[in-house]
């Protein structure tokens, strides 16, 4: 018997759920076993299921071909199969936070990557490498839904992860006002140009919701837990506002910021700190976490979406163009690939974390 903890992705046929079966295909300690779906996919293998809307660039993994996919609505079924669960599944907010916790409550873990729980107090939104002391948060939660081992952690939205672990990195320097604009990839939208050929030499200046999201998300994963409340309480700086902007690109979110500090600081050791710059996630050597978290190019035309996006096999950032700017003290290009850092590898490698530090056991 595989000593590996069994895992159930929720909404395993949609992008980011096969991004999940592509990234779990021979992970060393977590192996896919469970497979839940909307009603109409339920009942047919994960082959028939998915049909031809496979999006990976890899070909689906063959350990999951014949697995017969079950309705995610059943909830008692899918969760009694197996030690935790991914979640990726397509509802509106209040039906996704539901479900969630309908999971949690069955004593069975979830790692989401919707935005239902962002803001739920007790539930930790975590980049592993920034705040993962916002996991001791999941004790109050299991307080609150009556659960022994059961809860919901989520990743937060994948485009702040081209430019707040910079910012992070950073943190000594004291940023305190911040202006963003992200270029953001069709997967992020769970497309590609096959699905949407109206974004072939186009760029759209909205995406639904994005703006908000990128503006105050990092500032939750900045924050601490009040104790006295049992929830984690946002930072209120550095100000960050923001611009979202869809672009003809497939993987990727390219971000351009500016950036003022309290502490002045030489190009040097900004990037000194964006080079030492690590956590938990490289301490515990886990089998995600990239060995170097953020990169930073010298070249003047770096990070670029077809050369850096899949650095450190898409966990990594990379970071370039610092320079000085006339109106803010500095100013940079960040890159991160949405589907796996920003995404489902986000997700992994906080399940990891999860594991490694005694929150994730088997059933």
């Amino acid at each position: 018997m595989s000593e590996k903890l069994k895992v159930g992705i929720l909404g395993g046929t949609g992008m980011v759920g096969q991004r999940f079966i592509s990234l779990l295909d021979n992970h060393p300690w977590f192996e896919v076993t469970t497979i839940a779906a909307s009603p109409r996919s339920a009942g047919k293998t994960y082959e028939e299921a998915v049909g031809g809307r496979w999006k990976m660039d890899t070909p689906m993994p063959d350990a999951v071909k014949s697995i017969v996919v079950k309705n995610v609505n059943e909830v008692e079924n899918v969760a009694s199969d197996v030690d935790f669960v991914f979640s990726a599944v397509d509802m509106t907010k209040d039906e996704i936070k539901a479900i969630e916790e309908e999971y949690a409550k069955t004593e069975t873990p979830v790692v989401s990557n919707n935005s239902a729980h962002r803001w739920t107090p007790d539930v930790p939104m975590v980049v592993p490498e920034v705040n993962p002391e916002h996991m001791q948060v999941i004790e109050y939660q299991k307080k609150r839904l009556g659960t022994t081992r059961g809860f919901v952690a989520v990743k937060p939205n994948c485009s702040i992860q081209a430019y707040a672990p910079a910012l992070t990195a950073w943190k000594e320097f004291e940023p305190y006002e911040v202006v963003a604009s992200t270029y953001q990839a069709i997967s992020g939208a769970g497309k590609t140009f096959k699905d949407w050929p109206e974004m072939e030499h186009n760029i759209i200046p909205y995406i639904g919701g994005e703006e908000e999201k990128s503006e105050k998300e990092p500032l939750r994963i900045w924050g601490h837990i009040d104790e006295n409340k049992g929830e984690i309480v946002p930072a209120t700086s550095p100000v960050i506002t923001c611009q979202c902007i869809r672009v003809p690109v497939l993987n990727g979110h390219t971000a351009s910021v500016y950036v003022k500090f309290k502490k002045k600081a030489t190009k040097e050791q900004l990037v000194e700190a964006l080079k030492n710059f690590s956590g938990r996630p490289q301490e515990l050597n886990l089998p995600s976490a990239p060995k170097q978290f953020i990169q930073y190019r010298e070249e003047d035309d770096r990070p670029q979406v077809a050369l850096d996006v899949d650095y450190e096999n898409g966990m990594g950032v990379s970071v370039g163009r610092l320079r000085e700017d006339t109106i803010y003290d500095w100013k940079f290009i960040g890159l991160a690939h949405n589907t796996v850092r920003g995404a489902a590898g986000g997700a992994v490698l906080c399940a990891e974390l999860l594991k490694a530090e005694g929150y994730i056991t088997k059933k």
